[in-house]
């Protein structure tokens, strides 16, 4: 059995994200509850808001120029741990 996946993510508590950052550990907790190990809050400094499973980066607020709505963010986590995984409503509205 394989182990279940830890997501990490590192918001600048500078900009005040704490709270973005709290609100999508609540979606991806809502959306993958049973298959996820842990999602983890890490205040950081200096503009930085990533999200991460393991050594896979998933969102960096720099190099994708902002921030993921919900919608992405769900696609992006389950591409990479749960590919086989349906979203139902967030899968028809891509593309």
């Amino acid at each position: 059995m394989m182990p279940k996946p830890a997501i990490v993510i590192t918001y600048c508590s500078q900009c005040n994200w704490m709270l973005r950052a709290s609100w999508m550990a609540q979606e991806l907790l809502h959306t993958f509850n049973v298959d996820i190990a842990s999602v983890m809050l890490v205040p950081g400094t200096g503009g930085i808001f990533t999200i991460t499973v393991g050594e896979v980066l998933i969102w960096d607020r720099k190099r994708d120029e902002g921030f993921p709505d919900a919608a992405e963010l769900k696609r992006r986590v389950r591409d990479v741990c749960f590919p086989e995984k349906s979203l139902g409503h967030v899968d028809k509205h891509e593309g």
